[in-house]
């Protein structure tokens, strides 16, 4: 029997992870049209309907979910037996999949530090959406937000998610804003995953929500950075990860106020992982960099 090409299957398997051509395009470094044409193409080859489209939202069929839930444990077991030999013949390698904002701001910057420590071992950095709470079953070790409601991981908690108000220091200045009130009227940036942050925001400080002049959605937290760098509008920005953008000047605080949102960043691994050398030694590099208690 012929099979769907290994193409096909594994952009299907993290469109039906994301729910999301356009994140699965992201990972694969593909368009998103690509990857609707390789899923359409797999339909065709099976004659099955593996998606239901919607036109603001995506969901597995009966059948779709089924294909994925076999596909996903296949490539999770083909990645396991590839390091699995990795480990036996060839240098020592480690995965770590982290949200976005935190491999740009404070992953990336201090990797080469662990280089210098690991020489011997590779390191393979995947990113997932900002707000991931599941291990990928492909990945050694995971930066997972959320409170430490993992029983089937290890974990350990690094720093806390806080949030302050911020934009361009030429926006602070043209908008005075000197108050809470102030906020009232102006153009708030809100990432898309996260809705009803400016009015916890509001809530948290005891104060009427603010009413907006106008809203720009995005779907990350870098992007919501870099459009407040932009003078776009105002935006929460994820602290202490966002603190390099205060330290260049790209970003000023409106207020002083940190809302601490309840979550942590914890680093995570299967109990099972936790014996192999490589991991231990990056599981006690990423303590000492990112755990407030370091």
């Amino acid at each position: 029997m012929r099979l769907p090409s290994l193409n096909q299957l594994r952009t299907f398997q993290l469109a039906g992870r994301h729910l999301s051509f356009k994140v699965a395009a992201a990972e694969l470094s593909l368009t998103p049209s690509a990857v609707s044409h390789q899923i359409r193409k797999l339909e065709s080859f099976l004659g099955i309907a593996l998606f239901v489209r919607g036109t603001r939202s995506l969901d597995l069929t009966d059948a779709g979910r089924n294909y994925f839930d076999f596909l996903d444990g296949m490539f999770a077991r083909l990645e396991n037996e590839t390091q699995l030999m990795l480990t036996r013949y060839g240098r020592s390698i480690v995965r770590l999949c982290v949200p976005p904002f935190f491999a740009s701001e404070a992953l990336l910057p201090r990797l080469s530090d662990y280089q210098l420590i690991a020489q011997d071992t590779d390191i393979r950095v995947s990113t997932q959406p900002s707000a991931m709470k599941i291990h990928p079953p492909e990945a050694d070790l995971s930066i997972l937000l959320g409170a430490d409601h993992w029983p089937d991981l290890v974990t350990f908690r690094l720093m806390a998610r806080r949030v302050v108000v911020a934009c361009n220091a030429a926006l602070r200045s043209a908008a005075n804003l000197h108050s809470y009130e102030s906020l009232n009227g102006q153009t708030l940036i809100v990432h898309e995953s996260r809705p009803e942050s400016w009015r916890n925001w509001a809530n948290w400080l005891g104060i009427p929500p603010v009413t907006p002049r106008k809203l720009i959605r995005l779907d990350s937290m870098a992007a919501v950075v870099r459009a407040a760098e932009q003078g776009l509008g105002l935006a929460l920005v994820s602290w202490p990860l966002g603190k390099a953008c205060f330290e260049n000047g790209s970003l000023v605080r409106v207020f002083e106020e940190e809302m601490e949102t309840g979550e942590h960043f914890y680093l995570a691994h299967r109990a099972e992982d936790g014996d192999r050398e490589e991991v231990g030694q990056l599981v006690q590099w990423l303590l000492h960099e990112f755990s407030e208690n370091a």
